[in-house]
């Protein structure tokens, strides 16, 4: 019983606040998310990348185990995600970003959080730093089938993640103005990315069920089987592991959508639109059953 209450406590917030924008989205579809697009690239993700580094008490060598750990998981979704992609007839390039970046940030950040607390929240911002990273680098690569090597330096998340690093590589402790202030930006970045993913639910559509459904599959139920399999290869154990578990059990995220619909043709923005919708209402289903095998076995 106890550990139900605990799998309640970490997922049904997260679950809320989606429904919040959801329902927000319904009732008003002109409901403008541009800023929160833009607060959460340019100031909000940067201080929750600082704050989740610095301030929850994980040491540099963890980070970079799991940061090492995050890219071994991203090429397994990304060989699964060629395998499903050849078999459903579809681009092996401009439609792999769904596979390979799930939503670690602003549902994987939170339900770790309140899984096993500030230092699962700190692991899983090694694993998020990563896939931050690839959105705007190798997901624009793909999007647009042409390396852009200024793109990594145009992007806020990266200096963040040198400017964390260097705190916790040399264990300098963070001024209590600077921790403030990011946690505060942390947590308002997470309820907002959070609320617009309920509103993106109400626009994006399911173009071909069928394909969405098999896609999704590869995301949110193998996805997990390929975390667990790292998890018993490396032999790793404690929340950490269960934290990887749970990252790797993400549907895919809304922000694959967006960069494609800048880059890529109609029609793959639409499989990728039918893909994030799948998933995530799958993943409604897949994560609290992921989220307690975690904390049953890795805690």
């Amino acid at each position: 019983m106890e550990l139900l209450i605990k799998l309640f406590e970490a997922v049904f917030p997260v679950f809320f606040i989606i429904g919040i924008g959801y329902y927000l989205g319904k009732k008003n579809p002109k409901i403008d998310t541009a800023f929160i697009t833009n607060f959460a690239a340019n100031i909000g993700s940067p201080g929750l990348i600082f704050y989740s580094i610095t301030s929850t008490g994980i040491t540099f060598e963890l980070f970079s185990v799991y940061f090492f750990y995050a890219l071994v998981v991203i090429t397994g979704f990304a060989l699964v995600g060629l395998v499903f992609l050849f078999f459903q007839r579809k681009d092996l390039v401009t439609e792999l970003p769904p596979f390979i970046l799930p939503n670690t940030g602003n549902m994987g950040l939170p339900i770790c959080l309140f899984a096993y607390g500030v230092k699962g929240f700190g692991v899983a911002s090694a694993i998020s730093a990563v896939v931050m990273l690839l959105h705007f680098t190798l997901g624009v690569f793909l999007a647009k089938k042409k390396f852009d090597s200024q793109l990594i330096l145009k992007t806020p998340a990266f200096y963040a993640i040198i400017f964390s690093l260097f705190f916790l590589y040399f264990e300098i402790k963070p001024p209590v103005f600077l921790v403030n202030l990011t946690m505060l930006l942390s947590y308002a970045t997470i309820f907002l990315v959070l609320m617009s993913l309920g509103i993106a639910l109400t626009r994006l559509k399911v173009f071909s069920f069928k394909d969405a459904m098999v896609a999704s599959i590869g995301r949110v139920i193998i996805g997990p089987i390929i975390g667990f399999s790292l998890i018993k290869f490396f032999n790793l154990t404690g929340f950490a592991a269960g934290v990887l578990l749970i990252q790797c059990s993400m549907p895919s995220a809304v922000l694959t959508y967006l960069v494609g619909s800048m880059y890529s043709p109609k029609k793959v923005v639409d499989s990728i639109a039918s893909m994030i919708v799948v998933s995530t209402i799958i993943s409604f289903v897949t994560i609290p059953i992921v989220v307690f095998f975690a904390l049953k076995y890795f805690n």
